[in-house]
């Protein structure tokens, strides 16, 4: 009798041990092997985010497809230097729409910002200081500054006036437009100063073989050092894994990309002899403002209030933020970042013309948009709109060597905006919150 009761209990503690065995397979973590691809996914896409990987997918597809269009002229060393000086104009305003579009608004000024800026510079160099040595670079002082002046009073109608973005910066585009016009009577100013011109990357605007090379080396010392940096805070932390796939992956993906570059960029001799041309003036500043715009949105107090007002204006407010100040700075921003781009721009094309800049504005807001920059606000990424500058600047000169024409290949970009608000809108709905 007392051995019939002790069978229902030891079936029972058999069955609670085989619950409990099944329960803390199913609850504890899968194994490293079985993590490995979603952490170097997680790792490769910035967090959650994915959209980065099918961004650098969508651009390797579109290389690809344009390469065999154009029987291999695409991927060529002339074309690939060439792309590099077009994507820079367009990514250097990109990196600082990015930050509008978070804050819920819009400059569609900044095109005209780039033609009347020229235009300015073009005077100081040709008309105030013909003869001055120092031309250029006060030149380059007076475009940076203009456009913060333009940025102060577009900024200051739309966080004090409180008028829509849509509307003061649509007169903006009107106005610079037209006061670039009123500047020089419409003329083209032309030549401009040598030293000037080095800043649009021409054959004196480059680095040559050696310098680019060691460009890239410099961007792995410092990827290295902060690779180790993370090791040693980690160990002294009391963290075992101080290093895993997710910070070595990404850290070798950024050292093979700087060397590649480079390899590209040398690739490509100076007309009629065999000097690399190496790295051009554009793209360094390129990295340089994508660097330090990079730190200022995700390390910087101001960059964390961008992100706060274009998340929830109201709770920004409540919590102490001047949201209107936020707003007038990052207009500010967009201006100086204007200024830059025409200097960049007026540089490379050794004359400043009133019609330079001319539906930049949509190239811009495409590759903030394509770039997974939310038109809603509150979300958005540096480097995600440097990825979509290149991806319009790769399909507009994919279709320039297939011979399309200049109209057709407006339509063709407005489509991908359009069909990248509806990615991102599709993209938000289905996203959980």
């Amino acid at each position: 009798m007392q051995r019939r009761d002790e069978e229902p209990a030891k079936s029972l503690r058999i069955n609670s041990s085989s619950w409990s065995s099944v329960m803390t397979s199913i609850l504890q973590p899968a194994s490293s092997s079985t993590k490995l691809f979603p952490r170097l996914l997680q790792a490769v896409g910035g967090g959650r985010d994915t959209r980065l990987v099918a961004m650098v997918s969508v651009l390797a597809l579109i290389w690809l497809c344009a390469n065999i269009l154009t029987n291999g002229v695409f991927l060529s060393p002339r074309n690939l230097f060439n792309l590099s000086l077009q994507v820079s104009v367009v990514a250097i305003m990109a990196s600082g729409m990015i930050l509008v579009i978070v804050t819920r608004h819009i400059d569609l000024s900044v095109g005209s910002q780039v033609g009347f800026l020229g235009v300015l510079g073009g005077l100081v160099q040709s008309s105030w200081f013909p003869d001055s040595p120092h031309a250029w670079w006060i030149s380059c002082l007076i475009m940076l500054a203009g456009g913060m002046v333009i940025g102060l009073i577009q900024g200051a109608l739309v966080a004090y006036a409180r008028i829509p973005s849509f509307v003061v910066t649509l007169g903006g585009l009107l106005f610079l437009r037209n006061a670039a016009y009123e500047l020089n009577d419409g003329t083209t100013i032309a030549p401009l100063s040598t030293t000037f011109q080095n800043l649009g990357g021409g054959q004196n605007g480059v680095l040559g073989a050696t310098l680019s090379w060691a460009a890239a080396g410099a961007v792995t010392a410092y990827v290295v050092f902060n690779l180790v940096r993370r090791y040693q805070r980690k160990r002294s932390l009391g963290i075992q894994n101080a290093l895993t796939a997710s910070d070595i992956v990404p850290a070798a993906l950024w050292c093979v990309c700087a060397f590649g570059l480079v390899a590209v960029m040398n690739s490509y001799y100076r007309p009629g002899t065999t000097e690399s041309m190496g790295l051009a003036v554009p793209v360094l500043i390129l990295i340089a403002v994508t660097m330090l715009m990079t730190v200022i949105a995700k390390k910087h107090r101001f960059g964390r209030h961008v992100f706060a007002v274009g998340g929830d204006p109201f709770s920004a407010r409540l919590t102490g933020i001047n949201t209107q100040r936020v707003v007038l700075k990052v207009f500010v921003l967009m201006g100086f970042l204007s200024g830059l781009a025409s200097i960049v721009l007026t540089a490379r094309l050794n004359a400043a013309a009133s019609g330079a800049g001319t539906m930049m504005e949509l190239y811009v807001i495409a590759a903030a948009v394509i770039g997974g920059t939310s038109l809603a606000g509150g979300a958005g990424t540096i480097l995600g709109g440097c990825i979509g500058a290149l991806i319009m600047q790769s399909l507009q000169s994919a279709m320039v060597l297939m011979g399309i024409a200049s109209p057709l290949q407006s339509m063709v970009l407005a489509g991908v905006l359009v069909l990248a608000v509806w990615i991102d809108t599709m993209w938000r709905e289905r996203r959980p919150s």
